[in-house]
């Protein structure tokens, strides 16, 4: 059996970083276009094909070499050689194999050793929900009451998928085992492959008289109520995890999880930007000129009272620190930025008009 981290002189623990170095490294001393060595060019490349991909490698640490018995053929147009195009540098050697130009190892890996196991078929499916909260929720955090349409518990029993009082005999096709041999014949030669019992999904066990509810399944469609806690200082696209509170799985199978995504509405007065806030304040033209206290709102729902200099232009931003959103993952608040607008009056009474005349004369 080769070894594949030996061929490209790496461990075990080498990272895909590694593996990509050591087989540039190789390939190109190897490269039958730069007069190298056109078997070790071969070696060299099988080997990354099945280390530099995550599944592959998996496999491969688990099972070994998987094509015994047969040379690995010409042709091999799903391994990338690291630069230009896997096919820019082919040569005789790989030529009237008989293979497409597209021919894969991978399709074989993963159509052989793709299949999913009993665990997976078992396991319930993970939900993914969207929760709409207001921008005042986020400042102290909120309960939200969510329903789910989902797999439940059979009641009838109790997630075994077999009648009540009747029993659960081993499976006629495993033997009990839960897993079957499998054995395809390729070009490569033979791939034997142990997977999971089709008839039992890998259990090893079928009831003797399925459930008349749940037909066997052990769970059933229904609704459910879920309380969830939303904390302070959530922001939109946030993501939320309940384990366990997916679908159920099937005969006792582990339950999927429930992920929540936060979308924090739209506030009529104020912008939040990461954890601070801002709010436009418009004032009088007096109040500008001369200054003075303005009363601002704050998300809390109250007031507080601000004080604008003498001679603010419109645009001004006036900062208040720690009255923003609460830190998601820290003590304290944002900042509220409160940007001045100057409001010019569009009618004006006769006695403001000559007011503001004489203001004119003045040079103001």
């Amino acid at each position: 059996m080769k070894d594949y981290y030996k061929i490209l002189g790496i461990t075990k623990s080498a990272t895909q970083e590694d593996v990509k170095q050591a087989y540039r490294k190789l390939a190109h001393k190897h490269h039958p276009d730069k007069g190298g060595d056109v078997g070790k060019f071969k070696e060299v490349s099988e080997a990354y094909g099945v280390l530099s991909d995550a599944d592959k490698r998996a496999q491969y640490d688990k099972f070994g070499r998987v094509f015994e018995g047969s040379q690995p053929g010409p042709g091999f147009g799903g391994f990338q050689w690291g630069w230009g195009s896997p096919h820019e540098h082919d040569t005789e050697d790989y030529e009237g194999s008989g293979f497409g130009a597209d021919f894969d190892i991978g399709d074989i890996f993963e159509d052989f050793f793709g299949g999913k196991t009993a665990q997976d078929t078992k396991q319930g499916r993970d939900i993914e929900v969207e929760v709409q909260v207001p921008l005042e929720a986020v400042l102290k955090g909120t309960q939200e009451v969510i329903e789910l349409q989902k797999s439940m518990l059979c009641v009838r029993c109790q997630g075994v998928g077999a009648e009540p009082n009747t029993k659960v005999k081993e499976c006629f096709s495993c033997r009990g085992s839960g897993q079957v041999q499998q054995i395809r014949r390729t070009v490569f030669g033979s791939f034997t492959k142990v997977g999971s019992c089709p008839e039992c999904k890998g259990e090893g066990l079928l009831p003797e008289h399925p459930c008349n509810v749940c037909k066997g399944e052990g769970r059933i469609q229904g609704k459910d109520t879920v309380k969830v806690q939303i904390p302070a200082g959530v922001d939109s696209n946030q993501m939320l995890k309940v384990g366990g509170k997916g679908d159920v799985g099937r005969r006792k199978g582990k339950p999927g999880d429930l992920y929540i995504r936060i979308v924090v509405k739209r506030h009529p007065v104020f912008e939040r930007r990461g954890d601070d806030l801002f709010v436009r304040m418009p004032i009088l033209f007096s109040q500008a000129a001369l200054g003075g206290e303005v009363e601002v709102p704050t998300i809390e729902g109250t007031t507080m009272s601000v004080e604008v200099p003498a001679g603010t232009e419109s645009g001004k931003v006036l900062r208040v620190p720690n009255k923003g959103i609460p830190h998601f993952s820290s003590f304290g608040r944002g900042t509220m930025h409160i940007v001045i607008d100057v409001v010019i009056p569009k009618k004006l009474s006769k006695e403001q008009k000559e007011l503001l005349e004489r203001l004119r004369e003045e040079g103001v």
